[in-house]
């Protein structure tokens, strides 16, 4: 916590990590932002007691940069920081489908970049974040965004070829909960309960079997079993889904997401 890091394009998910550092006891000394629109620098400074400065001032000053910014957006950024950015600065990169490579082409030869996919449960705390290292990043580097990421939920370290298929899960995933949690919602209406009532009985299921995933160590189906009685009523559920394809149009998704990811990365080359 004695290094300055900067959030660069300080979004959604940027502000949940600075948030993150500084409950976690980072001095918002320590702490750059930027931001596009000087309103929401202004805004930042104000909420968080952090300095706003420029992309080049960030890049100068700050030992670590974490780049927030859209996909998208990306090679504008490095185009305007690569005259500023020393070799010796850790670049930590949050944008999907970009592989550590296409920093490195574009800065100091040696320059270690960290790719990070984290998700949007960062903004709860409870975030999953997938951390993988560049050609020329080290264990301390890992460590480092591990600190970092920490702050706002759950790392895990993989090997950078497994990215996209992170994305796929965990990126992606919070999305996919939200649509079953929506389908779920309104087949609870067509059962003749009131919207909220159906909305919290799925919510705090949601929830519990989360929990009971996480805490009791039990494969799911196990824990999916202890709940199917011989001819009850969700063994007729089970079927139905099953009739349906849905644990196959899953996979097929999560297929999709990943060869989207890896899409993006073949563009930005």
């Amino acid at each position: 916590m004695t290094q300055t890091v900067a959030v660069l394009g300080t979004g959604k998910i940027g502000e949940a990590l600075l948030s993150g550092m500084i409950r976690g006891g980072w001095p918002a000394s320590k702490l750059l932002v930027t931001a596009r629109r000087p309103e929401r620098a202004e805004e930042l400074r104000t909420r968080y007691g952090v300095e706003a400065v420029s992309n080049a001032e960030a890049a100068k000053r700050a030992d670590t940069l974490i780049l927030t910014v859209k996909p998208q957006d990306m090679g504008a950024l490095l185009d305007e920081l690569a005259p500023h950015v020393p070799a010796d600065r850790l670049i930590i990169s949050g944008a999907a489908g970009i592989p550590t490579s296409f920093f490195e082409d574009r800065l100091a030869p040696g320059t270690p970049v960290v790719r990070v996919m984290t998700n949007t449960p960062a903004l709860v705390d409870e975030a999953m974040s997938v951390i993988s290292a560049g050609s020329h990043a080290n264990a301390g580097h890992l460590a480092h965004a591990e600190e970092i990421f920490g702050g706002v939920g759950k790392t895990l370290r993989v090997p950078e070829s497994q990215q996209d298929a992170a994305t796929a899960l965990s990126g992606s995933g919070p999305a996919y909960f939200y649509f079953l949690v929506e389908a779920m919602t309104d087949a609870g209406i067509l059962l003749g309960l009131p919207r909220a009532q159906a909305h919290d009985l799925i919510v705090q299921a949601a929830i519990g079997a989360a929990v009971m995933l996480r805490d009791s160590g039990e494969h799911p189906v196990k824990l999916r079993e202890a709940v199917t009685s011989p001819a009850g009523t969700t063994i007729n559920a089970i079927v139905e889904l099953e009739r349906h394809g849905v644990r196959a149009a899953l996979i097929a998704a999560l297929e999709a997401a990943r060869d989207r990811s890896r899409e993006l990365a073949a563009g930005t080359n």
